[in-house]
């Protein structure tokens, strides 16, 4: 009895040097159904070709440095002298405290001491003489919010629009989807993952969520090899996966004759050929040995405390440099929780990520990058005023604090040398000009030429947003004026 394979049989037998981490990803795509099920208008077309913006865009792509745990704002980028001043004294108003529910009502201040930094004068703490150094390229924003003590809730906020709701796509998503890929040769939203594991909510960082596979992001490992069977095996090299390939798109194409209603199958046909492709380009981005010897330092991969990190930040400029949309930077767990023993663990942290991503600031400006490229660095969270575990001073630390706290973006049609918004007195709450991550969405987007009150995707009978008509607007206030865009809306 003859056996007749299927599409999906012959892919996983013989479809072998596309590359494991894009394979998976293809296979995936191949359990869509022709079209979205809620889809009545005629077919949706999904792919990754470049489409056009509501209007003229000031960024094309995007790096998100971020910080899982919660920095703590009053250490770093918020200074209260009024803390400092009543250190070790009762806090008399209410604390809104986290799920855990451990710390005191004693005020602690700073133990770091703040200057002015650059022209601009922002004043930023000792622990980042780095971030000191481009702040003039820098906004600074103290006045997030998301109103919301705990991790996971803040972090499917900031990457998903809706606190708490889990499974929703991803800005990088959202992007992707909206705006399709520059390069021909790379996937369009890329992760870079820490060795010391997942983030806090996992994959769910950089979820494509009811959209197609296709706009998730991909992920590369963070050690060698980065990409799992970037290569074929050598006894399938050259004029044989050649032959293989030509095959499958073949079929591929067939199918698409008999099925001419599969809008979602030239999308995956793409995807084939872009995972091949990518087995000489993305082995040529990752590749930093034709990096020179001053450009290392300034990401400060010849230091063991910043090698890691600093790899990865010149990776991520490497990959916008090849045309890649939307890149993420995650931290392994939370770095940055320090419920105890932050006088240690917050300059641990600071000195391993401050050079770094003070680097790629500087040597996207030095390409001529920062103009279309925005940077962001800052976490799902921020630090309480008061202390935990103030039983024994040398392993006092700080509760969680959504209710204000600070982060940093910079290039991308955003202005330099400014600060924006402010907390109270003790660095509590968001009093002046609070900013939630809707407020970011929407400014990110826009920034793209995107607004997020017509971006949509049609899924569970209705058209969806990323901001999901929440109360949120563009801050105007922190970008350039649009003087000069990057080309014209088409």
């Amino acid at each position: 009895m003859i056996h007749h394979q299927s599409r999906r049989e012959f892919l996983a037998n013989n479809a072998m040097g596309v590359g494991g981490v894009a394979l998976a990803w293809l296979l995936q795509q191949d359990q869509l159904p022709a079209r979205p099920a809620s889809v009545s208008d005629g077919p949706r077309v999904f792919d990754m070709k470049p489409k056009s913006t509501h209007f003229a865009p000031r960024a094309n792509a995007m790096i998100s440095m971020f910080m899982h745990g919660g920095p703590s704002h009053m250490d770093l980028m918020d200074p209260k002298p009024e803390l400092t001043k009543y250190d070790g004294t009762e806090y008399s108003g209410d604390v809104q405290f986290s799920f855990v529910n451990r710390a005191s009502k004693t005020l602690m201040g700073s133990p770091w001491k703040f200057g002015p930094r650059g022209q601009c004068g922002t004043e930023i703490s000792e622990l980042l003489p780095h971030l000191a150094e481009i702040v003039d390229d820098v906004c600074v924003v103290r006045s997030m919010h998301t109103g919301f003590n705990g991790h996971e809730v803040s972090i499917r906020f900031w990457h998903g629009g809706i606190p708490a709701t889990l499974g929703r796509p991803t800005l990088g998503s959202w992007i992707t989807y909206a705006l399709g890929s520059e390069s021909q040769d790379l996937p369009a939203y890329m992760v870079l993952t820490d060795p010391g594991g997942h983030p806090v909510d996992g994959v769910n960082n950089w979820t494509n969520g009811w959209m197609p596979p296709l706009y998730q992001g991909t992920v590369l490992r963070p050690t060698e090899p980065r990409i799992l069977n970037l290569q074929p095996p050598a006894h399938l090299k050259g004029k044989l996966q050649q032959q293989n390939l030509a095959l499958l798109d073949q079929l591929n194409r067939q199918h698409l004759q008999r099925h001419p209603g599969e809008s979602d199958l030239e999308a995956r046909i793409a995807s084939y050929e872009l995972a091949a492709r990518m087995q000489v380009a993305a082995a040529e981005a990752l590749d930093i040995s034709d990096e020179t010897e001053s450009t290392l330092k300034m990401y400060g991969i010849d230091r063991p405390e910043t090698k890691e990190y600093g790899t990865r930040c010149l990776l991520a400029r490497r990959l916008v440099e090849r045309g890649v949309r939307f890149v993420q930077l995650f931290m392994g767990g939370q770095p940055w929780d320090h419920h105890n023993s932050i006088k240690t663990n917050l300059p641990a942290v600071c000195l391993r990520t401050d050079q770094p991503a003070a680097a790629l600031v500087l040597d996207l400006k030095q390409r001529g990058l920062l103009d279309s490229t925005i940077v962001h660095w800052g976490g799902e969270i921020g630090r309480l005023h008061v202390t935990e575990n103030q039983g024994d001073p040398s392993k006092a630390g700080r509760d969680h604090n959504g209710q204000g706290f600070s982060a940093w973006f910079a290039g991308g049609g955003i202005r330099g040398g400014m600060t924006f918004g402010e907390t109270d007195e003790f660095g509590h709450r968001a009093v002046v000009d609070r900013i939630t991550p809707n407020d970011i969405q929407a400014t990110v987007l826009h920034q793209f030429g995107l607004d997020h009150t017509e971006l949509s995707f049609h899924y569970n009978s209705r058209e969806q947003h990323l901001t999901d008509g929440r109360e949120c607007r563009v801050v105007s206030e922190i970008l350039n004026n649009p003087t000069k865009s990057l080309a014209p809306a088409v």
